[in-house]
This record gives structure tokens, sequence and C-alpha cells, in this order.
């Protein structure tokens, strides 16, 4: 199975999310429909609500609460990238302009204030605490996580611990609440609950990992951002980490210096640093370990169409250039 025959399996069920997604986005404030509706038709995979669909269904259910569930899980994530785009100072996002770069900075953050609120209002809808439990938590990490990513700009003191627990807490959680909750609608088993909260956080984390591959690897036109857009910001990722720890003296000294003030100044240099130490390798065999791990988790599942769909996301997860 590849990530086209994946799509085709829960193809109804992406498009009921869709619908319920634009029905959602409806308000009387015409800024909030025209900036919402450019931001969630603006080419993103959808991987989130995708991974709660196929959960849920490898999980045995029938019904068609996963559809409100996807949804609110987009409004989420799409609500962090307006105020991750604001933070960082971003123009562009998968090849587009990003919201901030033509709205301004002010609406992006009160329209991404208005997809929270719009993502509790459905949650109360379902009328399930538990579910209010598990997203109302990840959501407050992810806030964390944002935090903390924001506290370790231009430290170019960060470990590699330090810099994982950052990418649990901001991008892995919103996919291990998305895992997890697909068992909770079915009333599954704990055990099949935790292997697929588990499934999620590992591929979450797999996901960021080659994204910090991509930043240093792959070009603008495939990721659609600018190459070196972490290094712009100050962001200690762990290519960057890795060859500080592992380079020469000389080439921990340029990249903690390149961390440590921003911009692109060095980038030629910086690449070749993160290049000739092994740390694109480095990181692309710990995103690996973390698909492995989340493929591992779903052996809990009876095998179904569903369960190998899943794996095909984990190996897809690590096997992209965008």
């Amino acid at each position: 199975m590849d990530l086209n025959a994946v799509q085709r399996l829960i193809a109804d069920d992406m498009r009921a999310v869709d619908t319920l997604i634009k029905a959602r986005l409806d308000s009387e404030v015409v800024l909030i429909n025209q900036l919402g509706h450019y931001i969630v038709n603006s080419g993103g995979k959808r991987l989130r609500p995708m991974l709660h669909l196929l959960c849920a269904r490898a999980a045995g259910y029938e019904g068609e609460q996963h559809h409100a569930l996807a949804a609110i899980i987009e409004f989420i994530h799409t609500a962090t990238l307006l105020h991750d785009d604001v933070v960082d100072g971003s123009m562009l996002r998968r090849g587009q302009d990003t919201a901030n770069a033509l709205f301004g900075n002010e609406a992006s953050v009160l329209v991404g204030d208005f997809l929270y609120s719009r993502a509790f209002e459905m949650m109360v809808d379902i009328g399930e605490m538990r579910v209010m439990d598990i997203l109302s938590h990840a959501t407050n990490t992810i806030a964390e996580g944002e935090v903390m990513q924001l506290m370790n700009v231009h430290d170019a003191d960060t470990s590699e611990a330090n810099y994982l627990n950052v990418i649990h807490c901001k991008t892995a959680k919103l996919f291990e609440a998305a895992g997890q909750l697909g068992a909770v609608i079915q009333g599954a088993s704990a055990e099949m609950e935790k292997a697929l909260s588990e499934y999620g956080m590992y591929l979450g984390s797999a996901f960021q990992l080659i994204d910090d591959v991509l930043d240093y690897s792959a070009s603008s036109e495939d990721i659609g951002k600018n190459i070196g857009d972490d290094l712009a910001e100050g962001k200690p990722t762990l290519p960057l980490i890795y060859a500080m720890r592992e380079g020469s003296p000389e080439q921990a000294a340029l990249v903690r210096h390149a961390i440590e003030t921003g911009g692109l100044e060095q980038i030629d240099a910086v690449l070749e640093a993160v290049e000739s130490t092994g740390a694109i390798q480095y990181t692309a065999d710990s995103a690996q370990r973390a698909a492995d791990k989340a493929i591992a988790a779903l052996q809990v599942l009876p095998g179904s169409e569903y369960r190998d769909a899943l794996q095909t996301l984990a190996e897809f997860s690590v096997n992209r250039s965008y």
C-alpha cells in the first residue's frame, strides 16, 4: 500500500471531514471567513485528521463521530500554524504566502484564537468528558512546547534530550491524541488505546525529525518553505545539535555562532558542517527508530487494511521529500 492507496481508502471519510470543516469555519465576520478558508485550503497533507480516521477504523469504529473529531484536530493544528508563523515571522508555508504575510499578524493571531474556540465548541457538542480531557490536555501541552521552543531560540547549549522533549510536546502530542481518540470513541480496550496513543506519539516524532532533515537537505520547491529557515530563526534543531557535538572545534564554533546570531550569512558553511559530520543521517536514523516503534505498536491491532494503512503512514513519514 502506498500513500495514494491510503487516501483512497478513507476518501469518503475525508470528504465528510472537509465538508464539516468548511461548515464550521463559517462566521458572520468576513475576515475570519477569508483567512480561515485561506489557511485550511492551502494544500496541507491533513495528516493528523487522516491519522485519527484510520485509527478509529482500525479499532473497529463504524459510526460518524470520528468526522467531528478529525475536524477538531485539524482546527487545533491550523490554529497552531497561524500562531507559529507570527511568532517565527515566517513568510512562506507549503509554497505559499503565510496568512500573516497576507493578512497581518493581528488578524492571524485572532483567527487562530477563533479556530481554537470553535474546536472547543465542537468538543462540547460531542458531549464526552473523556474527549474533552484528552484534547484540552493535548492543547495545553502544545502551548507548553511552543514556549519551550521559544526559550531555546538562540540557545546553542540546548541538549538533544531537551530538544526531543520540545518536539514531543509541540508536534507529537497532537498525533498522540489523534491516535488515542480513535480507540476512545470505539470504546476499545485499554491495551488498544495505549497502542494507538503510542503509535501517534512515535509517528509525530518521526515526522518532525524528518522535517528537521529536510530543512538542511531538500529544495524549497519540495518542502514549500525556505531552506535554513530554522537556522535563520536561531532554532537549535537536532542536525545542528549533533554537528556541534561531533564536529571539529571549528565546526562547533561555526554552528554555535549561527544559532546564537540567527540569519543565513554562513548557511553554506553550516550546511557543509551538518553534512560532513553525519548529522543528517543521524537525525534520519532517529526518525526511523521512532517510525519503527510506531509500527511495532500496531501489532496489538487485528489485521485489516486500516492497520496496513497506518503502517504505510509511518513509512511515508520517514521516506518523504516534502
